[in-house]
């Protein structure tokens, strides 16, 4: 059966359309990789921790960026006391936790072609499936994003070696809440340290509410 649009109806239904398409879209999970020495697993009471920022080895947030870091290593310790650990003085507890942080900011391009086809039917780049010439991308621009990378490593304090280490991934909206540094702080310790130790070498996702 074929059925007959006019322009008319046609242009209304594609502004709803792009207004819909310009909805936030769902948020990336967070990704999260960890490993760790045998002897951590089976540690029971884990013991006294301090947290710190790992040396600098350049572009991540260092102990000069205190301000920027400091929602990060709060959070960090948080999840380490609920798991166990006891919170000491930095340079008199018996394991450290070192803190690495990095934040970027960047404004994505556009993929493909805006929506702008001729009557007849014709599937823009978005899928539209109606074509009425509009000749403008009812879009608007992609949404300025943020990356955070937050990498933690455990060691013991008087030998310097490492017994756990993992690194967690977040991009959101630079808009969204989750952004803030306080509210990314502590959706990324909470993904890193989920059902700590966890298994050697696992890798996963944490999805963000």
């Amino acid at each position: 059966m074929t059925t007959n649009f006019t322009r008319s109806t046609l242009i209304p239904a594609v502004l709803a359309s792009a207004m819909l398409g310009g909805c936030a879209p769902s948020l990336q999970p967070i990704q999260v990789t960890r490993f760790h020495a045998p002897e951590i697993a089976t540690a029971g009471q884990y013991g006294s921790i301090s947290v710190v920022s790992a040396p600098s080895g350049g572009g991540e947030m260092g102990s000069g960026a205190t301000l920027a870091v400091a929602p990060y290593h709060d959070a960090v310790l948080a999840e380490l006391v609920r798991i166990g650990f006891t919170p000491a003085a930095s340079g008199s507890s018996t394991r450290v936790a070192e803190v690495k942080l990095t934040r970027d900011t960047w404004q994505p391009g556009r993929d493909g072609s805006p929506v702008s086809v001729g009557v007849g039917g014709s599937t823009g780049s978005y899928g539209s499936g109606v074509g009425v010439g509009l000749g403008i991308d009812l879009s608007g621009p992609p949404p300025e994003q943020v990356g955070t990378h937050m990498s933690v490593v455990i060691r013991d304090r008087a030998s310097g070696q490492s017994v756990w280490e993992g690194r967690a991934e977040q991009v959101v909206a630079a808009k969204q809440e989750l952004a803030q540094p306080a509210a990314s702080a502590q959706a990324l310790a909470k993904a890193l340290f989920v059902d700590f130790p966890g298994e050697n070498g696992e890798s996963y996702s944490v999805k963000q509410k």
